[in-house]
């Protein structure tokens, strides 16, 4: 039943998957998997990239910083998400659910800045491999993980204290299994319109200004590649950001379809922003290590050794 009084700091109900509750259990099952394959897959990516000193470059702690953003975007979900499908405990207090929100939107962003510091990795690395050191020293990777953090952390914080002056006396059920900005914002009766257009300028000015700075970086890859005498040099050049092209699209993808959902899909089923929810918060940290250790040839090297050395001590 859905809660209704006027209150500034009310209860929030979250929500499993709708017309599905009587399966929960089951459905439960199939995420744990999830989570535990894309804890323990960025667990090792990290694991592997700072014990093993040939992959200490720029590429390689790119690829951490990704690992460490997935890694924090599960912890963030998997309280609530399991805690709904095991016991269901749906209720969450106003001040966790902004606090959850702030970390999902946070590694959200930060996710977006690694892959765009990681598409300028690349372009450097093609364009002018013989300054690649020098220009993408250890000191700048710690400039760019530094900025990363601060960008996030300064557009979310005025985003999250908005909602503090919102009252709340419509339906207090969320359409998620974790607290969302937009649909923490449409339960309220106060006016949004501030809330609503900083929301936009938050996405556009870190997803979107991204986007547009990763297209233009393959822009000038491509312009890079072609100006490569040798066909076996260019396909070699360009095989090595196919790893980095998917991460982007199994990034993006899902983002901009539940953000469009969210502001224009009012009248679509309610399984929709459901099931896209949950695509956009598992399927790229289940999928980054994958995709990372079947297309580095690198990273295939080094956990075959570990394999190989665990087996000689058996």
């Amino acid at each position: 039943m859905p809660i209704y009084h006027n209150s500034t700091f009310p209860t929030f109900l979250l929500t499993g998957i709708p017309g599905l509750e009587w399966a929960h259990a089951w459905i439960s099952i199939p995420f744990c998997c999830l989570y535990l394959t894309a804890l323990s897959g960025n667990t090792l990516i990290l694991f592997i990239v700072f014990t093993e000193p040939s992959l200490h470059e720029p590429m390689y702690y790119f690829l951490s910083m990704l690992s460490t953003t997935d890694i924090g975007l599960c912890i963030s979900t998997l309280v609530t998400v399991l805690g709904i499908f095991w016991v269901n405990a749906r209720e969450i207090s106003f001040n966790a659910c902004l606090l959850q929100m702030f970390f999902i939107h946070l590694f959200t962003f930060m996710e977006s800045s690694v892959l765009l510091a990681m598409a300028f990795d690349r372009f450097v690395a093609i364009s002018n491999p013989l300054r690649y050191a020098t220009i993408l020293t250890h000191a700048r990777i710690a400039q760019i993980g530094l900025a990363v953090i601060t960008r996030g952390t300064v557009i979310l914080t005025p985003l999250v204290l908005l909602l503090k002056r919102l009252s709340f006396c419509h339906s207090h059920v969320l359409h998620h299994s974790y607290c969302f900005h937009p649909d923490v914002m449409k339960l309220s009766c106060s006016d949004t319109k501030i809330n609503s257009a900083f929301g936009l300028v938050a996405i556009i000015s870190t997803a979107g200004v991204d986007s547009i700075f990763i297209l233009l970086s393959y822009v000038l890859i491509i312009r890079s590649v072609l100006n490569i005498a040798s066909p076996e040099e260019r396909k070699k050049a360009f095989s090595t950001c196919i790893s980095h092209i998917t991460a982007v699209a199994i990034f993006y993808i899902p983002l901009i379809s539940l953000s469009f959902v969210h502001r224009f899909g009012k009248h679509a089923p309610p399984y929709v922003p459901t099931l896209i929810a949950n695509v956009y918060l598992l399927i790229p940290p289940v999928m980054n290590p994958i995709i990372y250790s079947v297309k580095t040839k690198q990273i295939q090297k080094v956990m075959l050794k570990l394999v190989c050395s665990k087996g000689t001590h058996i």
